[in-house]
């Protein structure tokens, strides 16, 4: 595993081992930010459900000002610290071990994008993404990973789907604020 574009391109990255983990792929992770554009740069970013943290260093690569990952796993939340040492990120980054809805409940801030990849199938896509819509901030995006049989919900707060994106067994759903309660910035 590795970050392919941006600053830090081709830095190898650690990944957690054993049967629970997976990792997005390099070919949904390209797709993903094919699909953000350039909506990263200079933005707060939020890696829910961060596992190694490879989305939100990603994100860094590509010019994003800060990235907050949040992992419930504390054998996670050890892999995310070492990637961000070596990949030189550690003044742009906050590492949090919490589950997602203690997290998402006290969080004070506001973020411009937010990845959120729960554990397929184990019904959590649903909660996270109402309670991460309360902390974004206008013009904001959040995508979700799910396994291609989950179905996401239309809407969440001031958020609906816009796109779905599927790549084998693996599915990106895409959430703007409905075009009634804002502006929507270009390029993200």
């Amino acid at each position: 595993m590795r970050i392919i574009s941006g600053s830090r391109r081709g830095k190898n990255l650690l990944t957690l081992e054993g049967g629970q983990v997976r990792p997005t792929t390099n070919m949904v992770k390209e797709a993903l930010f094919n699909i953000l554009q350039f909506g990263i740069q200079g933005r707060r970013f939020l890696d829910l459900f961060a596992g190694s943290g490879q989305i939100g260093l990603e994100a860094l690569s590509r010019g994003a000002k800060e990235a907050v990952f949040v992992d419930s796993s504390r054998d996670a939340v050890r892999v995310i610290q070492k990637n961000i040492a070596a990949a030189g990120f550690q003044g742009q980054c906050r590492v949090v071990s919490a589950g997602f809805e203690s997290f998402l409940r006290a969080e004070r801030g506001r973020f411009d994008v937010a990845f959120l990849d729960p554990p397929y199938g184990a019904g959590l896509l649903a909660e996270a993404l109402e309670l991460t819509a309360r902390l974004m901030a206008p013009g904001g995006v959040i995508v979700c990973e799910h396994g291609g049989r989950e179905e996401t919900p239309p809407r969440a707060g001031a958020f609906q789907k816009q796109k779905t994106y599927r790549y084998g067994r693996t599915t990106l759903s895409l959430y703007r604020a409905r075009e009634e309660d804002g502006e929507r910035e270009e390029g993200v």
